[in-house]
């Protein structure tokens, strides 16, 4: 019996799954962190990772570390993504890590985010057709699959956290606030050529801000597992009643509304703006949820190798910054 884990530290929140894997290839969930460390606050247009977000992050990892540790023939597998990224002190954080916590991370461009999230939800649930949409801290990942595979995707380089700080200043958001968020993010996907293929087909929706989305109508239905969350499914007339409620509510209203962490709640508002801007866009009658992204996608590949599970798809990656309206990046 080996063991296999993923670190995923992404610009809002780190996290951990580990699962113990048989002599078959048989995988179980053994082991899931998660620390909400912000890794991305503060960053700016300096693009430079702040000391309280290091070291709250150093701190979760540490502690990772050692739950780890107890796993015996352990394989661990650490990424990093849009935060660390763009950060313009990556190299001196990265040591960091290595020397405090003994992990040694791999900085993952958008676009391997992307196949991880692929593989994450093809290998999970019953997809055909349809657009997986992962909104991060300071990324969003799009990955169009047609028939069964990954046609194009694209990494775009905002999210909850950097969204917020760039848009939302007021609280709760004033309507010009919002009529700027919400035209830069569509101008952005307009600037996507293929999106339009995506039209009417279910939209796929990985990333917290989006799973909280599910949390909170689950919560209102007195779902006993609230949390479990993997191929639920909502509609257009559900969500938009729930992001109402979420705009009209000041700060301290939504740390209150279950379902909704509070730890999530100063940035929630601008982390569903891209995908309630892309149902509109594509005309979408529904999400679909999916729990399972990079993480699983790792584990995936860890187990199958990634030529045999993505052989024959074609992957066109569209450039990512001339992709991006000034006003974005």
């Amino acid at each position: 019996m080996s063991h296999f884990a993923v670190i995923d530290l992404g610009s809002n929140s780190a996290r951990m799954s580990a699962w113990a894997i048989d002599e078959a290839g048989d995988y179980t969930p053994v082991l899931k962190l998660k620390e909400m460390v912000r890794l991305s606050e503060g960053m700016g247009a300096e693009r430079i990772l702040k000391e309280p977000a290091i070291q709250r992050t150093i701190d979760a990892l540490k502690s990772f570390r050692e739950e780890a540790d107890k796993l015996p023939d352990l394989t661990i597998k650490a990424y990093a993504t849009a935060a660390t990224r763009q950060a313009r002190n990556q190299k001196r954080f990265l040591k960091r890590v290595k020397e405090e916590c003994n992990i040694d991370i791999e900085v993952i461009p958008g676009t391997k985010e992307a196949e991880f999230d692929y593989l994450g939800v093809i290998n999970t649930l019953p997809v055909q057709n349809a657009l997986i949409m992962d909104t991060g801290g300071a990324s969003t990942e799009l990955i169009l699959v047609l028939n069964g595979k990954m046609t194009n995707l694209i990494s775009i380089p905002f999210g909850s956290v950097n969204l917020s700080e760039r848009f939302v200043h007021s609280d709760p958001i004033t309507a010009s606030e919002l009529f700027g968020l919400m035209t830069a993010v569509n101008r952005t996907f307009n600037g996507i050529w293929w999106l339009r293929k995506a039209q009417n087909l279910p939209l796929i929706a990985l990333g917290g801000s989006n799973r909280t989305l599910a949390k909170i109508e689950r919560r209102k239905e007195h779902f006993k597992n609230f949390e479990e969350i993997h191929g639920f499914r909502m509609y257009a007339p559900e969500i938009n009643k729930i992001f109402s409620e979420i705009l009209d509510a000041d700060l301290e209203q939504r740390k209150a509304m279950p379902g909704l962490s509070k730890y999530r709640a100063d940035i929630i508002v601008a982390g569903l703006i891209p995908v309630v801007t892309m149902m509109r866009y594509n005309d979408v009658d529904r999400l679909i949820f999916s729990q399972n992204g990079l993480r699983e996608g790792a584990l995936f590949e860890h187990l199958n190798g990634v030529h045999k599970l993505l052989g024959g798809v074609a992957t066109e990656v569209p450039g990512m910054e001339e992709d991006v309206p000034d006003e974005i990046k």
